[in-house]
C-alpha cells in the first residue's frame, strides 16, 4: 500500500492549530508521559532496534553508522532525560520582548510564536525522533518525521509512543506525523507539501542534505558538513591540549561535532607531538599529515588538499603544522564548514581574537568540539545544527523553533 503523505500532512496541519495555543502545563505533562513511556517500553524499543541493527549489518553499514543506529538501556535513559529537560525549560511561546513606547503612546513589542509544521528528514540516529518530537511539542509546533530506512522499526515505535503521550493528555495525536515508508520517493513527496509544511530540517550526511535542498519547495535549514578544527596555540598547556584533542577526535568519531582537522602552531609542535603520538596510536586513529607533521609522526600518511574538505565521521584525522594563529584562521576560513572550531591556549588576548575572527556557529576555547550539542549547551536537546545564519545559527533548541510577530497595544490612537 502506498503511504499517503499528503493526507497525513493535512492531519498534522490541523493538529498544529490546536498545539499552537496549548497550555504550557499540558505540553509539559505530555513530555513527562513520553519520558515514562520510553522507560517503561525500553525492552520493546531495544527489540525493534535489534531488527534495524541486524538489517544494517547485512547491508554492510559501517561501524560508525551502526553505532549511530544502536540503542541500549543507557541511550534510552539519556533520551528520556533529554525529554525531561525540555519539559523543565521555560516555554518560549507567547513571550513578549522588546516592548517599547512610541511617541504616540503605542506600546510595540514582539511575541514568540510557533513556526507551524516542521518536517524533519534524518538518517541513522533514532534519538532524533524523540528529540525532534519533544522540542516541537514544547515550542507549539507539529512535526512530520521522516527517518532513514535503516531505522524504520525503531522509529516507527518511537513515533507511536510520542503520539500515545499526546493522546493521554488530550492533545491531538496527529501532532506527531510519521512517514511510514522506506521509499526514497516519499522524501520528494514530503518536500512538495508547501500548503501544509512550513519548514524542513534535514539531519544526516552531505548527500542527504544536498538532495533535500535541491528538491525542496519548502524553506530548508542547512547543515552540509561538520568539518571541525582545533588549533593548538604556542601558549597552550600541552597535557590539557592533548586530552582535549583525543576527546574531540576519538570519544565518538561518527558524529558531526568530532574534530576532523588538527592545526598545530610550529612553535610548540615538538613537545605537543611527543605526547600526542602515543595517545593517537592507542586510540587507533589513522593520521594524514602535512610534510612537517610527518617528520614528527613518521607513521602518518600524506594529507591532500581534498582531505581537508572531507568529513570522515571515523577514526581518521588530518594534522597540519601552521606558522601561528593567522595561518590557522586562514585554513579554517578556506576549509571550514561553519560548524565548530576552537583554540587551545592560555593567552586570553589570543583566545579573544580567535573568538572574534572565527565565524563558526560555535567557537570553543580550551574545550572539546564535542560540546557543540544542544543538550551540552543547555538547550535540553536540539532539532539540528544550522550552519546557515538564516534563521538560526548553531544548535536549534526551543527558541530557534519559534518566530516572532509584532504586537501593538494602544488606547485609541489613529494614524493621521
Amino acid at each position: 500500500m502506498v503511504f499517503d503523505i499528503s493526507s497525513m500532512c493535512r492531519s498534522v496541519r490541523e493538529a498544529a492549530r490546536v498545539l499552537a495555543t496549548a497550555d504550557t502545563n499540558q505540553k509539559n505533562e505530555t513530555l513527562f508521559r513520553l519520558t515514562n513511556l520510553l522507560v517503561d517500553r525500553s525492552a520493546d524499543i531495544i527489540a525493534e532496534n535489534h531488527k534495524d541493527i541486524d538489517a544494517g549489518v547485512q547491508k554492510g553499514l559501517s561501524d560508525a553508522m551502526i553505532d549511530r543506529l544502536r540503542l541500549d538501556e543507557s541511550r534510552i535513559t539519556q533520551m528520556a532525560e533529554a525529554v525531561r529537560e525540555v519539559a523543565m525549560l521555560p516555554d518560549p511561546v507567547g513571550r513578549i520582548s522588546e516592548l517599547v513606547e512610541r511617541p504616540n503612546g503605542l506600546m510595540v513589542g514582539r511575541m514568540s510564536i510557533p513556526i507551524g509544521v516542521i518536517g524533519i528528514i534524518y538518517e541513522s540516529r533514532p534519538n532524533v525522533t524523540i528529540d525532534a518530537a519533544a522540542l516541537c511539542l514544547k515550542s507549539g509546533n507539529a512535526v512530520v518525521l521522516k527517518g532513514g530506512s535503516e531505522a524504520i522499526f525503531t522509529n516507527r515505535l518511537l513515533a507511536y509512543l510520542c503520539r500515545q503521550a499526546a493522546e493521554q493528555t488530550g492533545l491531538p495525536p496527529s501532532c506527531v506525523g510519521f512517514v511510514d515508508s522506506t521509499d526514497r520517493e516519499s522524501v520528494v513527496e514530503l518536500l512538495r507539501q508547501t500548503q501544509t509544511v512550513d519548514l524542513i530540517i534535514p539531519r544526516g550526511g552531505e548527500g542527504l542534505i544536498r538532495f533535500v535542498v535541491e528538491h525542496s519547495k519548502i524553506p530548508v535549514i542547512q547543515h552540509y558538513k561538520g568539518i571541525c578544527h582545533l588549533f593548538v596555540d604556542q601558549n597552550a598547556r600541552i597535557q590539557q591540549a592533548v586530552d582535549i584533542c583525543i576527546n574531540a577526535k576519538a570519544q565518538r568519531p561518527g558524529v558531526c561535532n568530532a574534530m576532523e582537522t588538527l592545526l598545530v602552531d610550529e612553535a610548540c609542535a615538538e613537545p605537543f607531538f611527543s605526547q600526542l603520538a602515543p595517545r593517537l596510536q592507542a586510540a587507533g586513529v589513522r593520521v594524514k599529515g602535512c610534510d612537517v607533521t610527518r617528520r614528527y609522526l613518521t607513521w602518518s600518511e600524506p594529507v591532500t588538499d581534498g582531505d581537508y574538505d572531507t568529513e570522515y565521521l571515523a577514526l581518521i584525522l588530518n594534522i597540519r603544522v601552521v606558522a601561528g594563529m593567522d595561518e590557522a584562521i586562514a585554513h579554517i576560513e578556506k576549509h571550514g564548514s561553519g560548524h565548530t572550531d576552537g583554540i587551545l591556549t592560555q593567552d586570553v588576548s589570543r583566545a579573544r581574537e580567535f573568538v572574534r575572527r572565527v565565524q563558526s556557529s560555535a567557537v570553543v576555547v580550551n574545550a572539546s568540539t564535542r560540546f557543540n550539542d544542544g543538550n551540552q549547551l543547555g538547550l535540553g536537546a536540539e532539532i539540528g545544527i544550522s550552519t546557515s545564519k538564516l534563521h538560526a545559527y548553531g544548535p536549534m533548541g526551543l527558541q530557534e523553533l519559534t518566530s516572532r510577530k509584532f504586537v501593538v497595544f494602544g488606547d485609541g490612537q489613529i494614524r493621521t
